[in-house]
């Protein structure tokens, strides 16, 4: 609401305060703060085959978004969640993302081991073969998108992949759980027995 205000505020005195010259300036500098903003609030994903280097000249844990592009909910969480600037903003600080299509064709070196989609056809649209890789994150042998996955440092799965879609009220505990290492000294029910939130979804 306060950003609102404070938009029609600026179109005010656009419209009535400025020369045509001054007017063009104040837009071009105005444009700028919009998309700094914008840019600000975007994860910084990266691949599995890039992660391992990553990991050895700065080691994080490590937060797995894995999708299809024909999933509703995975490009909701997309929009909501992951391009919150708090939610954005805490990622980057904390963790390596690795975004993953559990359909696509990504070669992914993990391991010492290269794990492809053999089945993956290039000629379908929407739905497609499951890459062999996404089993990693089933639960109970079921997969589900989207899925939420969180891996320490030395790339072992630190809790059970989350399924479903996430606000970023209800991702924020489980970022700072793993983000600040709070895992290493308690579990998950004494830290959430005490967390309080600070993001609004």
């Amino acid at each position: 609401m306060l950003m609102f205000g404070w938009f029609r505020y600026c179109i005010f005195v656009f419209q009535n305060e400025f020369s045509k010259w001054t007017k063009m300036q104040y837009l071009f500098s105005l444009s700028l703060v919009f998309a700094s903003f914008v840019l600000s609030a975007q994860v910084n994903w990266i691949s599995f085959s890039d992660l391992e280097k990553a990991q050895q000249s700065d080691p994080r844990p490590v937060i797995v978004d894995m999708y299809t592009t024909w999933c509703g909910p995975c490009k909701m969480m997309d929009a909501n969640t992951f391009n919150h600037p708090k939610v954005a903003a805490y990622i980057n600080r904390h963790f390596h993302a690795v975004k993953f299509n559990a359909e696509g064709n990504e070669e992914i070196l993990f391991g010492g081991q290269r794990i492809v989609n053999e089945q993956y056809d290039p000629a379908k649209r929407g739905r497609n073969a499951t890459h062999p890789f996404a089993g990693s994150f089933a639960v109970n042998g079921r997969l589900a998108y989207p899925t939420t996955a969180y891996l320490s440092p030395d790339l072992k799965m630190l809790t059970q992949p989350i399924q479903g879609y996430l606000t970023p009220d209800k991702i924020e505990p489980i970022l700072k759980f793993f983000g600040s290492k709070a895992f290493e000294r308690q579990t998950w029910d004494q830290f959430n027995e005490s967390f309080a939130p600070e993001w609004i979804n």
